[in-house]
């Protein structure tokens, strides 16, 4: 057992490779889970001669994240983003440039509807586009990564840039393509041994790098959206997102310290784009494999559909409180989904005590959501998808404080309530006009991720949008 100054325990690490030997890239929190179930839930490991304290569990996730959330508030080293990222924008940036793009992030989305009546009319409006675009496809299995896609996405492009795309635009599919590669080379074997062994990595070439590159990709179309912006900027009338941000620098511009720059700015834009979508579109794609494999809850939920709604009306977030049970289903599949395993990593802002062991400054910290989802303590029998487990004896839905898909504390996702919103109203919206079937018996569907990396990306399935009788 390898132990200096009274940190958590942890498997000994070998000079420059660290804990090689212990961390199976491909399969990390299955590693981590080995390494858990020989250490507890505080130890240490090496990623490379990087150390990292891994918190497992939800009252340790909690202890850090809020009870001591200044301490651990600060966003720790994700290498597969940070040769792009370099510690600007709001998600990677700390200190004041991060307080100051928070508070700008929060203050704007309220502006553009985001928690507001006005964001539910914008889903609502892609919702009913994604229901026309399923009729065309006259009830034929095809594959739902695009269409799922392309809803989440317009919902944040007509926030960010005011405008919402045609499905068909083939710019716009090729962007919703970068970010799925984003996300697939995050969590591919290679973006995970980057992320482990970045001292070596980042100097060889290889397939490790397309992350960076998705990123590039991504932010020229972000570099041509803004030079557009700024041809037709009124100031006195901001259309969206970065208006407000240009706005913003316009005003700060002879303050030589600012953080309102054109770097921030598509750092900025890039995180909240591919957050609310590819968030968003993985946990749907998740919901609808599951509602395949288990018909029993699909047809629930339709039936509550029918009863509260009806097949005419469209749907509303108020219904929620009406239907428990398929507000169950949701919760249930945003656990399951377990989108991101890994959580993003955290970093101690001072030296300080944490159960007993010590944790020095600037030590990255690793609390994996997964651990926290899974956690038996809180959800009995956790790896088995079942409802009910947010129902009490009378059938009415049961909150869980154990639910921490978007992480916690003052690093908790700002977009929490909209992808909660839009996972609610687009599920209900689809069952509410088409029945769902699948070429394959759901006896043989496979729900276990495809990949299992930074994001938790659900197996290829076919399925078939069948028009429901009014």
């Amino acid at each position: 057992m390898y132990k200096k100054s009274n940190l958590p325990p942890g498997p000994t690490p070998l000079p420059v490779l660290g804990n090689l030997l212990q961390l199976k890239t491909g399969h990390l929190m299955d590693s981590f889970q080995e390494i858990r179930e020989k250490y507890g839930d505080i130890y240490t490991i090496y990623m490379g001669p990087r150390r990292v304290i891994v918190l497992c569990g939800y009252d340790a996730a909690k202890e850090a994240l809020v009870d001591q959330g200044d301490v651990f508030g600060m966003r720790g080293l994700l290498p597969s983003v940070e040769q792009y990222f370099k510690g600007q924008g709001l998600v990677f940036g700390n200190g004041e440039c991060w307080k100051q793009l928070r508070r700008f992030s929060v203050q704007t989305l309220k502006i553009f509807g985001v928690g507001k009546k006005s964001i539910e009319m914008r889903i609502h409006e892609e919702a009913f586009c994604l229901v026309e675009a399923l009729r065309e496809t006259h009830g034929l299995p095809f594959n739902p990564i695009l269409c799922f896609s392309q809803v989440s996405a317009n919902v944040m492009c007509s926030v960010l840039f005011g405008k919402r795309y045609s499905y068909k635009d083939p710019d716009f599919q090729r962007l919703l393509h970068i970010v799925n590669n984003t996300f697939i080379s995050m969590s591919s074997f290679w973006g995970q041994l980057f992320d482990i062994y970045d001292v070596i990595m980042r100097n060889v070439p290889g397939p490790h790098h397309k992350t960076c590159n998705c990123l590039l990709e991504l932010e020229e179309f972000v570099r041509e959206k803004t030079e557009i912006c700024k041809a037709t900027l009124n100031a006195s009338n901001p259309r969206h997102v970065i208006d407000c941000f240009l706005i913003q620098m316009e005003k700060e511009k002879h303050i030589p310290s600012t953080y309102f720059n054109l770097k921030n700015l598509y750092a900025t834009i890039l995180s909240l784009f591919i957050a609310g979508t590819e968030t968003v579109a993985t946990t749907i794609r998740h919901g609808f494999l599951l509602l395949l494999k288990y018909p029993n809850a699909k047809r629930k939920v339709q039936e509550e559909i029918d009863q509260v709604i009806g097949k005419l009306r469209v749907p509303a977030q108020q219904d929620r409180e009406y239907m428990p049970y398929t507000d169950a289903v949701v919760h249930e599949i945003h656990r399951f989904a377990d989108v991101f395993p890994m959580n993003l990593p955290h970093k101690a802002s001072r030296s300080t005590q944490f159960r007993g062991y010590t944790i020095p400054k600037d030590t990255d910290v690793c609390v994996p959501l997964s651990f926290v989802l899974h956690d038996p303590k809180y959800f009995p029998d956790p790896f088995t998808f079942r409802p009910e487990r947010f129902l009490d004896e009378d059938g009415s839905f049961k909150k869980n404080e154990a639910l921490m898909i978007f992480s916690a504390g003052k690093r908790m996702c700002l977009g929490d309530v909209l992808a909660r919103q839009e996972v609610f109203l687009i599920l209900t919206t689809l069952l509410q006009n088409f029945d769902i079937t699948s070429p394959v018996d759901s006896k043989e569907l496979e729900i276990a991720p495809q990949i299992c990396g930074f994001s938790n990306i659900p197996q290829l399935f076919e399925i078939g949008f069948i028009p429901r009788l009014v």
